[in-house]
């Protein structure tokens, strides 16, 4: 309101200053003078004019400007006030808050039952799995008496001149290769560390003796006595090996 005031006074004050002037050097101005100083005059005045408008013209802006922003406080104010009275508004704003907590217990409980199915889901798998293993440690017994069985018969009585033995061998041998493959299916696999001159491992071996071979590397298997068996890929029965040492 104050640069309003300035705005509005100063051509005033302009043109009372230049009345002032004008009367006070009358008396001393020549004709040649008076003809000149109608031009000067308005010349002076249309400058000071300019400056004026100028003046008034950034001071109506600026507030144009604190009006917009007292409007604009007002206006935000009144909607402020008028959603607060409003009892639809309250009502809106408690559903929203109500809808967004329902949303995020729902979420919780789906994540909780997910959470719990994959638990039970190994929960079932790992006592399937113990299950399986111990009926397999039960039939590890039997799977090595056929094998012994198997390997108590020389290969040089395997003729025609012994058909019931061959005949014997061959079926002791087709039930022990069907016993293995249904032992396969369920996870149960045998191996014999002696076959492909496996290097000692106490995660899978068991040495019962050691002893000297010159024609192999130290610490290689080269006897199995008994052999090892894995369950999924883990160990549950080891190989009990011989075990070269030359040093």
């Amino acid at each position: 309101m104050l640069s309003q005031r300035l705005a509005r006074s100063i051509p005033g004050y302009t043109r009372q200053c230049i009345s002032q002037c004008r009367s006070s050097t009358a008396p001393f101005i020549t004709a040649s003078s008076r003809a000149a100083r109608p031009v000067a005059t308005q010349t002076f005045a249309a400058r000071r004019w300019y400056s004026s408008e100028k003046i008034s013209e950034d001071a109506n802006n600026e507030s144009n400007k604190e009006q917009a922003e007292l409007l604009g406080a007002e206006d935000k104010a009144k909607l402020d006030a008028a959603s607060a009275e409003n009892p639809l508004q309250k009502e809106l704003d408690a559903k929203k808050k109500e809808a967004v907590e329902v949303t995020d217990r729902l979420k919780r409980s789906i994540a909780d039952y997910r959470n719990l199915q994959e638990q039970t889901k190994r929960e079932v798998q790992a006592a399937k799995d113990f299950a399986l293993q111990r009926f397999a440690k039960e039939l590890l017994d039997s799977v090595d008496n056929l094998d012994r069985a198997l390997s108590t018969v020389p290969a040089d009585k395997l003729n025609s001149d012994n058909q019931d033995l061959v005949n014997l061998h061959s079926g002791l041998k087709m039930t022990e290769d069907i016993l293995m493959k249904t032992l396969a299916k369920n996870g149960l696999q045998r191996f014999d560390p002696a076959e492909n001159n496996d290097m000692f491992d106490p995660n899978r071996h068991e040495a019962t003796f050691q002893t000297p071979q010159p024609d192999k590397k130290d610490g290689s298997v080269f006897f199995t006595q008994s052999k090892g068996f894995l369950y999924n890929g883990r160990v549950i029965r080891a190989a009990k090996v011989g075990v070269v040492k030359n040093s």
